[in-house]
C-alpha cells in the first residue's frame, strides 16, 4: 500500500476545501463557518458517545467548546452590539458549560440541546445579508 492506513483522500480534500473557504471568507462567512464547525463537532461527538468511544467524544466536544468560546464568543463586539452581544455571550457560556456536562456524563440529550441552540442562532445569522441596511418604512 502506498499510503498509511490513516490516509483518506476524501478527508484530505474536505480539509483543503475548508482551509480555502476560511482564507477567502468575509467576516460574515467566517461566522457561518464557525457555526458549521461547532455543529459538526457536536454531531460527531454524539456518534462517538453512542458507540462508547470516550476519547473521540471528548476530542470533538473540546473542538466544539473551542469554536464556541474562542471563535463565536470572541468575535462578539460588546461595545457595538450592546445588550444583544451580552446575551449572546451569556448563551455561549451556557453552551460551553452544558457541553462540559455532556462530556462528563456522556449525556446525548444535552449535546442535542446545544446543537439545537447553535442551529437557531446559525439560521438567524444566515438570514442576515452583509452590507444590507434595514430601512424604516
Amino acid at each position: 500500500m502506498m499510503f498509511g492506513s490513516a490516509y483518506n483522500p476524501a478527508n484530505t480534500y474536505a480539509e483543503l476545501s475548508r482551509e480555502s473557504d476560511v482564507r477567502s471568507a468575509d467576516p460574515h462567512r467566517l461566522i457561518i463557518l464557525l457555526f458549521e464547525g461547532a455543529e459538526s463537532a457536536i454531531g460527531v461527538a454524539r456518534l462517538h458517545a453512542e458507540n462508547g468511544n470516550v476519547a473521540e467524544r471528548g476530542s470533538n466536544i473540546s473542538k466544539a467548546i473551542d469554536i464556541i468560546a474562542n471563535g463565536l464568543k470572541a468575535s462578539l463586539d460588546i461595545e457595538q452590539g450592546g445588550e444583544l452581544a451580552e446575551r449572546l455571550a451569556a448563551l455561549y457560556d451556557y453552551m460551553v458549560s452544558r457541553l462540559l456536562w455532556a462530556n462528563m456524563k456522556n449525556d446525548i440529550p444535552t449535546m442535542l440541546e446545544v446543537q439545537s441552540l447553535l442551529a437557531e442562532i446559525h439560521d438567524a445569522w444566515s438570514q442576515i445579508e452583509p452590507g444590507k441596511q434595514q430601512k424604516n418604512p
